[in-house]
């Protein structure tokens, strides 16, 4: 009995030792913030605000900052999303990955134009490629030369 005891301990100090990006959790989208946040209510029904990793989407005061939000509703608001969090950011928001189905909603906004690779917090290189290819087909913001990237807007409306 000890032995089995002992054996349950460790794989709970396994399971608690292995990174957040490991577990993934499902719930309903009850709640779009702007296009790269969301809110999904847990089975527990419990509200969860989550930060999708990678992106950034223009402000709800940019110029397709509408379109983005609107996008990302079609894509997940009202539906059953999975969630694979990253990490948690300084707001409290979990940053993560969500998925409709097989689709990953942070790469479908990033192929529709409708968002910046945020090489800032990512460093990866298919999503740098995927806005790269959006760019090139002047698709979506990048139809717009004069876009403004959400981090410099941001700061140019703190001052």
């Amino acid at each position: 009995m000890a032995f089995l005891k002992r054996a349950i301990l460790n794989i709970i100090v396994i399971l608690m030792l292995l990174p957040a990006s490991t577990f993934a959790w499902s719930g309903k989208c009850v709640g779009i913030q702007d296009g790269d946040t969301i809110t999904v209510l847990t089975e527990g029904k419990r509200q969860v605000r989550i930060r999708l990793y990678g992106i950034d989407c223009p402000e709800s005061g940019q110029a397709f900052g509408t379109k983005a939000k609107q996008y990302t509703a079609d894509m997940v608001f009202k539906k059953d999303v999975e969630i694979k969090s990253t990490d948690t950011d300084r707001y409290g928001r979990t940053i993560a990955w969500v998925y409709i189905g097989e689709k990953c909603v942070n790469e479908e906004i990033l192929k529709a134009g409708l968002a910046w690779h945020y090489k800032k917090y990512s460093k990866e290189r298919y999503l740098a490629d995927l806005e790269d290819q959006a760019r090139e087909r002047k698709i979506g913001l990048w139809s717009d030369p004069h876009c403004m990237p959400p981090w410099e807007w941001r700061r140019k409306r703190s001052f």
